[in-house]
């Protein structure tokens, strides 16, 4: 049984409340354990992972949070470098699930947190779990 860490950028709640509950059904429903820390945005996450991976207490990782276009560059900033930094950590051999959805308004981001719609926080936890899967075979 493996052991993952969700990291969530909890700025909307309500989006985010459905994005833990699609992740951790998927992790719960193939039959793994999960823990859930926040952080202040979306840029913190690899941050965090990074320092949660130095523990060993943690299998894989769950990154989930929302980031909406404003009227600023502000949007391009969160999503590329959360990206980037998350991708980083991924070549280094951790197997994180990117649940960080960025879209262009609130109704594109609900479509896309529902579990019962697109469900991007089950992809992600999915998503990590393969990549468990495979280091698991490789390593």
């Amino acid at each position: 049984m493996a052991h993952v860490l969700i990291v969530e950028a909890r700025f909307y709640e309500h989006l985010n409340d459905l994005l833990l509950a699609g992740a951790r059904a998927a992790i719960e429903e193939a039959g793994h354990s999960h823990e859930t820390i926040t952080v202040p945005g979306a840029l913190e996450i690899p941050g965090a992972v990074a320092m949660a991976a130095d523990t060993g207490r943690y299998d894989a990782f769950v990154a989930i949070g929302v980031v909406i276009r404003g009227e600023t560059y502000h949007f391009e900033i969160v999503s590329n470098e959360s990206a980037r930094g998350l991708m980083a950590l991924t070549m280094d051999g951790l197997p994180i699930g990117n649940g960080i959805i960025t879209t262009e308004n609130e109704a594109q981001a609900l479509t896309r947190a529902k579990p019962d719609e697109k469900n991007k926080g089950g992809e992600a936890a999915k998503a990590a779990l393969a990549m468990l899967a495979l280091k698991g075979r490789f390593g």
